[in-house]
């Protein structure tokens, strides 16, 4: 009897160390760090570029328009009366992997318009059914329109360093410098007219990119923060439908001037 006492006693000590030891842990294990969520807006220009197209099934004809200038629209007018992913916006969210915040990882959609200028004149080089061309057009529709203004979306992860420039003494306040650097995906909207042919869409994974960018944000007693940035990016398209098996293909870097507001979770309360 007293040794089923003894073990008794025995296995009720191993089952609170246990217990000690399980509670050690967990607390060791207690994720530190911080989540964001940011929104705002921005305007961006675009370099020139190449845009080929290509088609010979529905079509006959790969042609390339030499050196297209493209804009954005930035659709802020009546800002209030629309829908607020109407106008160019950003939507990021990141986690800071400690409370010093030092690295942390981010995600984030781009709602960049690109618009292939109406009324300019490129150079068109390639064949149209048959016939070779090498000679100066005018960019306008229904001959040719391009654009991606649902849009010209970045679907991209970022490594992002923060390094911070000023904390007040009740570190209510903090201003910090931002790196960040990544990449994805284009995930445009097209709408085109080729040869007098039209396609609006649909959304569709059509290339790749990659982006730099750099930010000063400010936080405000800890759970908000304004944020003013400028980013840059490759992008390239490299399978973008147009009208029937039409498809077309360019690269051209974009630059980015944003300004958002977003809310820090912290995970902790030191």
């Amino acid at each position: 009897m007293k040794q089923i006492t003894l073990i008794g006693l025995l296995f009720a000590m191993l089952c609170q160390y246990s217990y000690a030891q399980d509670s050690t842990a967990t607390k060791k294990k207690k994720m530190h760090g911080t989540f964001y969520v940011t929104w705002g807006y921005h305007r961006d220009a675009y370099t020139r570029s190449d845009v080929h197209f290509q088609d010979n099934k529905t079509d006959d004809y790969d042609f390339v328009m030499h050196n297209a200038k493209a804009h954005d629209s930035p659709d802020m007018d009546n800002f209030f009366n629309k829908p607020l992913t109407v106008p160019q916006y950003v939507f990021y969210g990141g986690y800071f992997f400690n409370n010093k915040g030092d690295w942390g990882i981010e995600g984030g959609w781009d709602h960049l318009k690109y618009i292939v200028t109406e009324g300019q004149t490129v150079n068109m080089t390639g064949e149209i059914r048959g016939i070779q061309y090498n000679q100066d057009t005018t960019v306008t529709a229904p001959f040719f329109h391009y654009e991606h203004t649902n849009g010209n979306n970045y679907l991209t992860v970022s490594l992002v360093k923060r390094q911070v420039l000023y904390k007040s003494l009740n570190t209510h306040h903090k201003v910090s410098a931002l790196f960040k650097a990544g990449g994805g995906v284009l995930v445009p909207k097209t709408e085109s007219y080729v040869l007098g042919n039209h396609r609006d869409g649909p959304f569709r994974v059509a290339g790749y990119v990659f982006t730099l960018g750099t930010a000063v944000r400010y936080d405000i007693y800890r759970y908000f923060f304004l944020e003013a940035a400028v980013k840059g990016a490759y992008a390239r398209y490299t399978h973008d439908k147009i009208y029937g098996e039409g498809v077309a293909n360019q690269n051209f870097f974009s630059a980015q001037l944003i300004l958002a507001a977003g809310i820090n979770i912290p995970l902790s309360k030191d």
